[in-house]
């Protein structure tokens, strides 16, 4: 499959690798300071770029007709606006905020303990996230995820880094040194407290899923997630 690659980051250079790896060719890459190939003859783009540039990565492709995959977050502010523009353009797109699969189960098995733990009202939901210094925006796309999930099944209305009221859910972002991406959401009581925790050894989870959801979405067209990717 022929690729392009939207961001020429940490990110970028591992998909890149992982890519080449499993027999497909980088046709154009795009970072900061470096542009090489030719955008249309990608068959699908990842874009892991910065919230500054990951609309117009986005919008340049639904334009041209190339599927795209993003895993840029912070920019959700305009996702509805690419979300018509993909439709518009009869394109091809996915968003996710994390396209590792060991996440995305996650996702899912957070869902089901939200259902569970929703009754037992003498729990109190709270997120964890860490990441590396270098991460740009807090807390990380994912732990909104995890929030929304919880959201989604339980009395919860939204979620705060401040201290919570009681309709809220807790996010805390801790930055420290190169952590890939630490995940835990705790349900805590006066008697005990439950967990459960995701933890990225390497960057290869994030790439892979990446890899697959461009596969995916080769010759479908619409907006799908990574739960249409997965099949959960």
């Amino acid at each position: 499959m022929k690729l392009a690659l939207l961001g020429y980051g940490k990110m970028g250079k591992t998909i890149e690798r992982l890519a080449k790896e499993m027999g497909h060719e980088i046709v154009y890459k795009k970072g900061s300071s470096l542009e090489e190939g030719t955008l249309t003859r990608a068959e699908a783009a990842i874009e892991f770029s910065i919230p500054e540039a990951a609309v117009t990565n986005i919008a340049h492709c639904l334009e041209k007709n190339i599927p795209v995959v993003s895993g840029t977050t912070g920019w959700l502010s305009e996702y509805d606006d690419m979300v018509q523009l993909c439709k518009k353009c009869n394109g091809s797109f996915i968003y996710a905020s994390n396209f590792s699969i060991g996440v995305n189960l996650f996702f899912s098995i957070n869902e089901y303990a939200a259902k569970i733990m929703a009754p037992w009202k003498e729990y109190s939901a709270g997120i964890e996230e860490i990441h590396h210094t270098q991460k740009l925006d807090a807390p990380s796309g994912t732990a909104i995820t995890i929030a929304e999930g919880i959201i989604q099944h339980s009395e919860k209305k939204s979620w705060t880094m401040e201290t919570p009221q009681d309709n809220e859910i807790k996010i805390e972002a801790v930055r420290e040194g190169d952590v890939k991406g630490t995940h835990t959401v705790a349900y805590v009581s006066a008697i005990d407290t439950i967990s459960l925790t995701h933890k990225a050894h390497t960057r290869d989870g994030f790439a892979k899923g990446a890899i697959l959801a461009a596969q995916w979405l080769k010759n479908k067209k619409g907006v799908f997630t990574m739960k249409d990717v997965l099949g959960i």
